[in-house]
């Protein structure tokens, strides 16, 4: 069983899929995490992802990048190395956004996605699961809430991490990857024909979790 859920950045995906994961028993699997391994990798080349696009996808390519699923969730490994809380920060959010605009980066991190969600029931969320990486996912849902909801989210999720940054800081790099992300030429963000469209503008995070629950659960 496949699950797919999409949304601009800050919608609650992952917070909510990791919840979802768990009450179904299924295997979770955040794939905006290897688009930000693959940025990070980048960063620290020294890569500049927009000047230099074919540079990026040779060095992702060369990268050894990996999930490990385990008791304790899922853990993201660049090249050997555990970089699950240092692809959290708003520049390896900025360089995943651009990374995954380069068609070829997309294209092998599209198979290891495929192949992690062939053989186990999975919810996958990310900006194209349900347009491109599962497109025969029996349940679809697109997330979403408005800008302003999801940079507060945001922002109190990196102040909560220790990281400085305002509340204009945020909402201003969620606008510059909402438009990256929606206007990319291949595998745009973009709701699939066939999903189910939840905005949680208004929703607490229980409220937002019982209704995607409701609509999955109708659906299984």
């Amino acid at each position: 069983m496949q699950i797919a859920i999409d949304g601009p950045s800050g919608a609650g995906k992952s917070t909510l899929s990791k919840q979802i994961a768990a009450k179904l028993n299924f295997v979770y699997i955040d794939t905006g995490a290897m688009y930000r391994a693959a940025g990070l990798a980048c960063l620290r080349a020294g890569i500049s992802i927009r000047e230099n696009p074919e540079a990026a996808a040779a060095l992702t390519k060369e990268s050894d990048i990996d999930i490990t699923l385990s008791e304790t969730g899922q853990r993201i490994f660049l090249n050997g190395e555990d970089v699950t809380t240092l692809i959290r920060t708003p520049e390896v959010s900025m360089a995943a956004s651009d990374v995954s605009a380069i068609p070829a980066v997309r294209l092998q991190l599209v198979d290891l996605q495929r192949k992690l969600a062939a053989s186990r029931d999975v919810i996958m969320d990310g900006r194209d699961i349900g347009t491109y990486v599962l497109p025969d996912a029996p349940i679809k849902i697109f997330l979403t809430a408005t800008p302003e909801t999801r940079a507060k989210r945001r922002h109190l999720e990196l102040i909560e991490r220790g990281q400085a940054c305002t509340y204009e800081e945020v909402l201003a790099d969620m606008a510059e990857r909402d438009k990256n992300d929606s206007t990319r030429a291949f595998a745009p963000l973009k709701p699939a024909p066939d999903s189910i469209l939840v905005d949680t503008s208004e929703l607490s995070f229980d409220e937002s979790l019982d209704a995607l629950l409701a609509i999955i659960k109708e659906r299984l």
